[in-house]
């Protein structure tokens, strides 16, 4: 009955999560690829009517339009399939996430992965998914101003992985549960503490057979 009721939990954390690409795809950048083509009819309208001062303010605007869409379709392709983390490893793309979060969201986030040399590549896929998980959590809450992220893994190969950020310590409970559960099906726990301060503390902990696959 338990791995019955764990398979139904995950069964809809995958279909909240096909739902939120969803509406993501159709509020942002269908949205937004619908008013450039109306700019550019209007566009086109002005050109007939000879007014070329006109049309191009229209066409400038709809080329800021076009590239911010191309920036959010960007974004959830290297999301859905980040491809430094094919290429490069674990430790770049997590870097590459802070780097694409900080920079969207004009925040600070570090991360250390330095004392995490030996994740295999199944848990390395599974583990970014969680830390991206857990980092989008803590924005859409917050937003913070600061968000780490920290990598150890002790000699008997436990792994251990740490977001800390100083955001409002309410959490969405419902999104935590699900990420719970991703952590449950790699045989691995999770804890949700107070840090230092303001803020939340979440540590993954994934044990060492999980980690080294």
């Amino acid at each position: 009955m338990e791995n019955h009721d764990a398979l139904e939990r995950l069964i809809s954390a995958e279909q909240d999560e096909r739902r939120r690409l969803a509406l993501f795809l159709h509020d942002g950048a269908v949205q937004q690829l619908s008013g450039i083509a109306l700019m550019l009819d209007g566009a086109m309208h002005s050109l007939e009517k000879g007014e070329a001062v006109e049309a191009r303010e229209i066409v400038e605007l709809a080329l800021r339009q076009q590239r911010a869409a191309i920036r959010e379709l960007r974004d959830l392709s290297f999301v859905l399939e980040p491809v430094v983390l094919r290429d490069h490893g674990f430790g770049p793309a997590l870097r590459a996430l802070a780097d694409q979060v900080a920079g969207s969201h004009g925040l600070v986030c570090d991360v250390d992965t330095d004392r995490a040399a030996g994740i295999g590549e199944t848990a390395s896929i599974a583990l970014y998914t969680i830390l991206r998980e857990l980092v989008d959590q803590s924005v859409r809450r917050g937003p913070p101003k600061r968000i780490a992220i920290a990598i150890v893994q002790s000699a008997d190969g436990e792994l251990v992985a740490t977001v800390v950020d100083d955001a409002d310590r309410e959490r969405r409970m419902r999104s935590l549960e699900e990420i719970e559960e991703r952590v449950r099906q790699l045989h691995g726990t999770l804890e949700v503490t107070p840090a230092t301060g303001t803020g939340t503390e979440i540590r993954v902990t994934l044990p060492a057979h999980t980690a080294r696959r």
